[in-house]
């Protein structure tokens, strides 16, 4: 019933544009939903983008920017991309694979080399067929921004090799791939919104969980959390998306400069976050007890994971390691 409600608005929303004139108006706005502090990298890319898409527009084109979910959650704003009544949302390739499915591949354990990798990956042939994939499905990638790699923190005891997760709760999100590869290194994942883990951490609903640093030191899960382990285990990239039926009605002028300006922001995204992460991890070493795992012991458990998603993922897998 929902889908049948979804098609039908979808197709009302696209038919009124349709009778609307080609955007020949002198501005147009849009409003951009993000769930960061102002104080993240984030946001920081977002007021980049802004600024950039204004000078390059020559005043033309506004973007309008809620940090912190000021605008709605992150599955609402990418479903409401969809139906053409939310402009942008910087979301994450975890959420989007829950809409297209070979966006999954993105988090397999380990399968990028580092943060030049996934920048050639991204911004090269496979990041273009990716985006083309989700298109079809309504959401227009204008840049592939930056999370980050991700560690494991926990309240019992440093992890060092998967057997050092046996038996504990480690929150993850949704995705699949995250779920697999944690049952794979022997943990018990336990999916949760991200707005609720520092809560369930508190309370000890669950022991541990895995995130970028930037994450553990904005949302200051030191507080609740005694151990952070560098694993790397799966990289995570933070999609800026537009609704397709809104980007469909702007000239193709317009649209060049929101990629083009989005990608400038990806580019720099990554040398920043590599830069911040040194600093934030020097700033959690005050708090936490710090350790860096092994990453061969990890990679060898993960192979099961790359079993089972191989008729899946197989030649996407393949090619990405390929890229040099």
């Amino acid at each position: 019933m929902f889908h049948a409600i979804r098609r039908l608005l979808v197709a009302a929303i696209a038919s009124t544009l349709l009778l609307m004139p080609a955007v020949s108006q002198a501005q147009v706005t849009f409003k951009l939903g993000h769930l960061a502090p102002i104080d993240h990298h984030y946001h920081a890319g977002t007021v980049m983008f802004r600024d950039l898409v204004k000078k390059m527009s020559n005043g033309d084109i506004n973007i309008k920017i809620f940090p912190a979910n000021q605008l709605g959650k992150q599955r609402e704003l990418v479903e409401g991309a969809q139906l053409g009544t939310v402009d942008m949302v910087l979301t994450s390739d975890v959420l989007l694979s829950s809409f297209e499915e070979t966006m999954g591949v993105l988090n397999m354990p380990f399968l990028f080399r580092d943060i030049d990798h996934v920048g050639k990956v991204l911004d090269g042939k496979i990041g273009r067929m990716l985006s083309d994939n989700l298109a079809k499905k309504g959401l227009v990638v204008l840049g592939y921004w930056e999370n980050g790699f991700r560690h494991i923190t926990n309240s019992k005891h440093p992890i060092n090799k998967p057997e050092d997760l046996a038996g504990l709760k480690i929150r993850t999100p949704s995705g699949y791939i995250f779920v697999d590869s944690f049952k794979a290194f022997g943990a018990s994942p336990t999916p949760m919104a991200f707005g609720e883990l520092y809560s369930a951490l508190q309370l000890g609903t669950v022991d541990g969980q895995e995130n970028p640093l930037a994450h553990v030191e904005h949302q200051k899960f030191y507080e609740v959390q005694k151990y952070l382990s560098l694993t790397s285990h799966i990289h995570v990239s933070e999609p800026l998306v537009m609704s397709k039926i809104i980007y469909d009605t702007i000239t193709p002028d317009q649209q060049k400069i929101l990629h083009d300006a989005a990608r400038e922001v990806a580019i720099w995204m990554r040398a920043e976050v590599s830069k911040l992460e040194a600093k934030q991890l020097e700033d959690l070493k005050t708090k936490m007890q710090v350790n860096t795992a092994d990453r061969a012991a990890f990679e060898k458990a993960t192979k099961a994971v790359y079993k089972q998603h191989a008729d899946r993922f197989g030649k996407w897998i393949k090619d990405i390691k390929a890229v040099q």
